[in-house]
């Protein structure tokens, strides 16, 4: 089922479209033929304010037939065309920062009914290096955001060494698969970001990005490296921490193959992080299912600056445009 803001938002919307239709179509004639007749017995001889009193419309049902094409717009929108989303991690960085706010597009893979999310009519797939919103296959109340790397029949493979993807497709039949897909890095260089590492009263670790110049450090920090991963026909960048091993015990170890390496079963996806060591993503839990997905990423409306769980310092309007 879909979260408790989009069920309100259905029921919400049904009550008042209820209240608008027995307005217009049972209390709104009966008023007209009241004011009608007041009008007659007074010679045509009131006027509109007088005749709002001849005929009043109570309260609850003003406000609830006024409030109906309001919800029913934003309804519509929300659940078919656009939903708003917040990033509060870095999982995504530098695509996307903490602190922005993204619109994605309902309709990129099928129209769904707001409530269950089964798809009423299909519109389309992921397509590789995608930037992609689905519900967290182990908690579905939970969104994700993460970048399609493996298709349907993909054969994704990561080198924890090199941090390096190796995709060939067609491999789902149990056959040879395809030949493999171009997927190239360009050289690794510093990033603009410092992450910090730190520990809260002795508990928990914590971490913090910063975009600092090259020449400027922070404390407990270490600068990521950056460096372009090119999929097929879509290019853009990943952060990796220099001082960061993969914890190859946890990652999803796929029945009849080795580890690190995956067959995307039909109807699936494999998705990963441009935050290569800061993603807890397919590696780790698994595939996503089509009926999970909510839709693409496409734009930044808003950016403000943040860390993770804090309050916003300032606003980056230099974000604002498109996804890539």
């Amino acid at each position: 089922m879909a979260n408790m803001f989009a069920l309100i938002l259905v029921i919400a919307t049904l009550v008042t479209g209820i209240l608008w239709c027995v307005d217009k179509f049972i209390f709104a004639p009966k008023r007209r033929e009241r004011q009608a007749a007041a009008q007659v017995a007074a010679g045509e001889t009131l006027d509109k304010k007088t005749l709002k009193k001849v005929g009043p419309k109570p309260g609850w049902l003003e406000t609830g037939a006024s409030v109906f094409p309001v919800l029913a717009i934003v309804l519509i929108v929300r659940s078919f065309i656009y939903e708003p989303f917040q990033i509060p991690s870095g999982s995504m960085m530098p695509t996307l920062l903490i602190g922005d706010f993204i619109l994605v597009e309902k309709f990129a893979y099928g129209i769904k009914d707001p409530i269950y999310q089964n798809t009423l009519i299909e519109t389309g797939h992921p397509k590789r290096g995608d930037v992609v919103v689905f519900k967290y296959p182990q908690d579905p109340r939970l969104d994700y955001i993460k970048r399609a790397v493996g298709l349907p029949g993909d054969k994704v493979s990561y080198d924890p060494i090199a941090k390096e993807v190796t995709i060939q497709p067609n491999c789902s039949s149990g056959q040879a698969c395809g030949n493999a897909l171009p997927v190239t890095y360009s050289n690794v260089e510093p990033s603009d970001f410092v992450q910090t590492f730190a520990r809260r009263n002795g508990g928990e670790a914590t971490s913090g990005f910063w975009q600092l110049p090259k020449g400027e450090s922070k404390d407990n920090g270490v600068r990521l490296n950056e460096r372009k991963e090119t999929l097929g026909d879509v290019t853009h960048r990943i952060l990796i921490v220099p001082i960061a091993q993969d914890q190859l015990g946890m990652y999803y170890h796929q029945q009849g193959q080795q580890l690190a390496t995956w067959i995307v079963p039909p109807g699936h996806y494999f998705m990963m992080g441009d935050n290569r060591d800061n993603s807890a993503d397919s590696r780790y839990w698994g595939f996503v299912p089509e009926a999970n997905l909510v839709g693409k990423a496409v734009g930044i409306w808003m950016s403000f600056e943040k860390q993770e769980g804090e309050w916003p310092t300032g606003v980056r309007l230099s974000r604002i445009g498109g996804i890539h």
